[in-house]
């Protein structure tokens, strides 16, 4: 939490229910006894786990406990006062419990449109996705255009496959791209790196993190989606703080849209602190005008 400034923010917050995050991930283990039913809101077109061993409901419990664990316990827990909409877009096909399955580009648009339309501000995706087609690209292009119109913000995994280069998420200029770092504050070698990232994105902790299991422990796991739950956490409690900020406002103090313009493929670590203190200067100064 100190290296990327959360431990501050959430000494002053622990998020308003008001402030709702689309989580596009698996089915989460809503009988866990860390989670609360009022932190999570199910959508039609996916359920809570009925295979807690496979891999689709490990990583959706494991995310959810990231967000909206209750605090006190071994996961993060960053903004257990927000709430979860959760549209589960992984099946539950396999039980080895390691590899997150993957997603088609139209069941992923229409997930991101089902969340926007549910009412969340900021969207966690932390998706493996096979190669669209060129229609299949443009459609979850129409998606997020959607989710940028009206006003919700869209943090991804930059992913793990420890290459140079975009996706059709990571390419879109509204996607937070999220690379995950080590406990030693550098990149991790499997994270995937790329000018969309090193332009727009951020890194936060991707190593050794300790969080919920479905069946009603906990597990630890490593990589970018790992990573980006922090992110989409911090801005949660941003918004929470700073209910009359605009999306944009949000944006660039968390990505530092303020300084100068990015040309390396290495994102900056996340700030949470930091983007605190600019939208207090930011929200003061609207107040005082």
């Amino acid at each position: 939490m100190d290296l990327v400034g959360l431990t501050s923010l959430m000494k002053l917050t622990s998020g308003e229910r008001e402030i709702a995050i689309g989580l596009l991930d698996g089915p989460v283990a809503m009988d866990h006894p860390a989670l609360t039913a009022e932190s999570i809101r199910q959508l039609p077109g996916g359920g809570p786990c009925f295979l807690p061993g496979s891999s689709a409901c490990r990583h959706g419990t494991f995310i959810a406990g990231i967000l909206v664990a209750r605090r006190g316990g071994a996961a993060p827990a960053i903004c257990p006062g927000c709430t979860v909409i959760a549209r589960p877009v992984f099946a539950e096909t396999t039980s080895d419990g390691q590899r997150l399955p993957s997603v088609t580009a139209p069941r992923l648009a229409e997930a991101i449109c089902a969340c926007v339309d549910a009412g969340a501000q900021v969207l966690n995706l932390s998706a493996g996705m096979s190669q669209p087609s060129t229609r299949q690209e443009r459609e979850l292009h129409m998606a997020l255009n959607y989710a940028a119109g009206h006003g919700a913000l869209v943090v991804v995994a930059a992913g793990n496959q420890g290459t140079l280069g975009s996706s059709a998420l990571t390419r879109h200029p509204w996607v937070i791209p999220v690379v995950g770092y080590g406990m030693d504050a550098q990149p991790m070698a499997q994270s995937n790196l790329g000018s969309s990232m090193g332009k727009r994105g951020l890194g936060a902790p991707g190593e050794n993190v300790t969080s919920l299991s479905p069946n009603g422990g906990l597990q630890t796991q490593d990589g970018t989606s790992v990573a980006a739950a922090f992110v989409t956490g911090a801005i949660a409690l941003l918004w929470s703080r700073f209910p009359k900020a605009s999306v944009s406002e949000i944006k660039r103090a968390v990505t530092g849209g303020h300084g100068p313009r990015r040309t390396s493929v290495v994102p900056p670590l996340l700030d949470a602190w930091g983007a605190h203190q600019t939208l207090s200067v930011t929200q003061s100064a609207r107040v005082t005008q």
